[in-house]
């Protein structure tokens, strides 16, 4: 874990087009709080990809039966501040650790731990893991994760033996939304 104070980010928000437009006027993102979330829970953004996040919006609304002309996307400027990035060997670590201490109180009380499924994507031992390493800090009174940031590889390989995968993407789940700094329309030139 680290602090990025001083850093920004650029955020890119999928969602409908009425939600873009809230968030543009000055109201506040509704953090996820889905037990599948693959970050835990927070405002996810993906970083410096709008275009990723208008086809995600696009691709929730379609699961919705909603048109995927209504999907849109919003900017944020994002002050990191401290970051669980799983980019780190040190937030690696610490995610190593929260999942080792979560799968012990399982076994202690008989019960099964979470898992992950591929098809659909859901992610909820992941989830569980980050919930249950932000429960351990606040019980130690240590300083919050204000970010949880990582890298995910997704879709299908670009060319034959490929290592890149057209999906792949840095996300990031904004746990304080003190850390979004402000809040942009995204050019149409930029999500072409």
């Amino acid at each position: 874990m680290h602090d990025l104070i001083g850093n920004f980010v650029l955020g890119y928000h999928g969602c409908d087009t009425k939600t873009a437009e809230t968030l543009l006027a000055g109201n506040d993102f509704k953090p996820s709080d889905n037990s599948f979330d693959w970050l835990g829970p927070g405002i996810y953004f993906w970083e410096s990809n709008a275009v990723r996040a208008l086809d995600f919006a696009g691709e929730m609304l379609k699961r919705k039966g909603r048109p995927v002309s209504d999907a849109a996307v919003v900017g944020a400027v994002i002050s990191p501040g401290f970051t669980l990035d799983l980019l780190s060997k040190a937030g690696q670590e610490a995610v190593v650790s929260a999942h080792r201490e979560l799968t012990q109180i399982f076994e202690v009380s008989e019960s099964e731990l979470p898992s992950n499924t591929p098809e659909p994507l859901l992610n909820y031992l992941d989830c569980a893991v980050i919930q249950h390493l932000h429960e351990v800090r606040k019980l130690a009174d240590e300083r919050p994760i204000q970010q949880v940031r990582g890298v995910f590889i997704e879709g299908k390989p670009l060319y034959d033996t490929s290592a890149f995968y057209s999906k792949t993407h840095i996300q990031l789940a904004v746990c304080d939304p003190a850390c979004i700094k402000g809040v942009f329309r995204v050019r149409a030139t930029d999500l072409e």
